[in-house]
């Protein structure tokens, strides 16, 4: 389902990683928390040679599967944090939309270590901002205040002009491991259909802690606002940011 129903990125992205991180034909590229290979599988078609690593075990297995005619990726099953690294160094790390889910304690360092000297650390964040259907998206959160007593009453969705990536490249430079973050950012829309946009959502991990009774009750209202009032399908605007930085 995750691999069905989470969008891709756009092609600049992989344009830039290509200008701005090396991920050109023949570079070795670290990719950590690969997921199903949403990434993967395009930087594969480039001709990168990609070691990537998934501490999900079911995720791991779709990705070999979407990465099967790929000779030059190996897809490792395990936690990036206790993964010993290769001794020879990559060209490049990159992580799509998985390096929060790394132990912030380990992730740069472990980057940096993984790193040849002025390879680059590639990181992608992807977030929902205004835009797209916005009227759906004020609307829907009487069904999230309704069925999740965690939702901030009246959250709204940020403008993408007010995200910005200043927390990453701090971190980053914190280290002292890397020299300056660079940015690139793409917005796009994606319509969804009732059943598709249900489908995205039964994919994020918010949902999913949901008690079974009360995230069915959160869906349901959902699907009956989109077909009630928004003709069965709503679009919703991404903010994908894209950071590099340099080993020193």
């Amino acid at each position: 389902m995750y691999d069905r129903a989470r969008p891709g990125y756009p092609p600049e992205l992989y344009d830039d990683l290509a200008e701005l991180a090396g991920a050109r034909p023949g570079s070795r590229i670290l990719e950590v928390g690969c997921g199903t290979g949403q990434a993967t599988v395009p930087l594969a078609e480039r001709g990168c040679r990609i070691t990537a690593v998934e501490a999900g075990p079911h995720m791991a297995a779709v990705a070999r599967r979407n990465l099967a005619g790929a000779p030059a990726v190996e897809v490792v099953t395990a936690e990036f944090e206790s993964w010993p690294l290769p001794e020879e160094p990559f060209d490049a790390v990159v992580s799509a939309t998985a390096f929060h889910w790394i132990d912030p304690a380990v992730r740069t360092a472990k980057a940096a270590d993984a790193l040849c000297p002025g390879g680059a650390l590639a990181v992608v964040r992807s977030q929902h901002v205004r835009g797209g259907t916005e009227e759906f998206f004020v609307e829907v959160q009487r069904c999230y205040e309704r069925f999740d007593p965690d939702t901030p009453p009246g959250l709204r969705p940020p403008s993408a002009a007010d995200i910005h990536g200043s927390d990453h490249a701090e971190e980053v430079a914190r280290s002292g491991r890397f020299g300056p973050t660079f940015f690139r950012r793409y917005e796009r829309d994606l319509t969804y259909t009732t059943s598709d946009y249900l489908e995205l959502l039964r994919t994020y991990s918010g949902h999913r802690a949901l008690p079974e009774a009360a995230r069915n009750g959160l869906l349901e209202c959902i699907a009956g606002l989109i077909d009630g009032r928004y003709g069965g399908r709503v679009t919703k605007r991404y903010l994908i940011e894209l950071g590099v930085s340099y080993r020193r």
